[in-house]
């Protein structure tokens, strides 16, 4: 039986709100779209608001194995619903609207798991409870289908970056979220996407112990540094997942503080400044490794995520690749609301029965209708 939702859009207008928590853990994006086709799309409000620090530190700790995990893996997940109907509730606060215009929510949840590799991955989140704290139905949980299929349950946003910004000539969009990932987009093609490895996930977890910031921001520390040729060629040989041919996906699973400490002997004398300017070279140089070998003949990348905001890494990259790089706010689209809009995307989707997850981007055995629906 296919599922339909004809009261629900009947009585609720065109906007949808998309919330995305993304592997940096630097909080909560939240937009509202109003969305009238696969290709009509006009932002209306956007919000940001941080993680309490405890709760980022919990879902920190829940990304390795640890003692009482469902109990504590459970009550983050109350936390962030929680979190989320806040961040709903300042988006409808600035665009002046209330839950009755709004015809779903679209909502990631914190990746805490990926293990396509075995058949699963963990989104926390509380979905039913987030519906019913702000009164609007929530689509949730967009990963698990595509799995189900056979494919890596990521990356998500490929098919939404094709609509939007999908021309004549080949591009290729990538965001610089914790994980790096590539949009490949050829006029009459398939969009393809993968991960192409660590984004800001190392340059944060560096910067957070070495100067106490979350972020280092705008690159600054990173540019005050000298990339170490010898060591970034070791990460570079050291790591059989780079090495590995799309689909692929990743996360803290493999990129987090385990898996630089073993690497930082390596370094010899490097000061932190030095570390942190290798890491930066080492996030371009497995973008670069991507583009050249699957995305040959692309002629612009547009950059989205937090990671277009470090122009250190921005200037880096448009050094060194073979074409004109750009953030996406040169298209219209602030890089920071990227993610959000694809998630109200993505509802979008679900609730037109439109599928969104793609063998061309995860390897899947067939396209899927991605999300639950939680009514409200």
């Amino acid at each position: 039986m296919t599922a339909s939702y004809p009261d629900a859009r009947a009585r609720r207008g065109r906007s949808y709100i998309g919330i995305m928590s993304g592997t940096s853990l630097d909080g909560i994006d939240a937009v509202q779209v109003e969305i009238t086709g696969p290709q009509q799309l006009r932002m209306i409000a956007h919000a940001h608001q941080p993680y309490p620090a405890s709760l980022r530190e919990e879902l920190l700790a829940l990304n390795q194995p640890g003692d009482n995990e469902i109990h504590r893996a459970e009550t983050a997940a109350l936390q962030i619903a929680q979190a989320y109907a806040q961040a709903v509730a300042a988006v409808l606060y600035l665009s002046e609207s209330d839950a009755a215009d709004i015809a779903a929510i679209g909502a990631h949840g914190q990746t805490v798991r990926h293990r396509p590799d075995i058949g699963y991955t963990v989104q926390l989140n509380a979905p039913a409870l987030l519906a019913e704290l702000t009164g609007i139905p929530v689509v949730a949980d967009f990963r698990r289908r595509d799995i189900a299929a056979g494919g890596q349950g990521a990356p998500l946003v490929p098919v939404f970056h094709s609509a939007l910004f999908q021309a004549d000539h080949p591009r290729a969009l990538l965001n610089l979220g914790g994980i790096g990932n590539l949009t490949l987009l050829r006029p009459g093609c398939d969009p393809q996407g993968f991960d192409t490895g660590p984004g800001n996930m190392l340059l944060d977890l560096w910067c957070q112990r070495h100067t106490g910031q979350a972020y280092d921001a705008g690159g600054t520390w990173a540019a005050s540094g000298h990339c170490q040729a010898d060591w970034l060629a070791y990460l570079q040989q050291s790591e059989p997942w780079l090495a590995l041919p799309p689909p692929k996906s990743t996360g803290r699973d493999l990129f987090n503080s385990d898996w630089l400490d073993c690497r930082l002997p390596a370094a010899g004398q490097a000061s932190p400044a030095d570390i942190q300017a290798t890491l930066s070279q080492f996030t371009v140089a497995t973008v670069l490794d991507a583009l050249n070998q699957h995305a040959p003949g692309i002629e612009e990348l547009i950059v989205c995520g937090g990671g277009a905001r470090n122009l250190h890494l921005l200037g880096t990259l448009a050094q060194q690749a073979p074409c004109p790089v750009n953030a996406s706010d040169a298209y219209g689209v602030d890089p920071q609301h990227m993610e959000a809009m694809a998630f109200a995307w993505l509802a979008w989707a679900h609730h037109h029965q439109v599928p969104a997850g793609l063998p061309s981007v995860t390897g899947a055995r067939h396209r899927s209708i991605l999300g639950a629906w939680h009514p409200a």
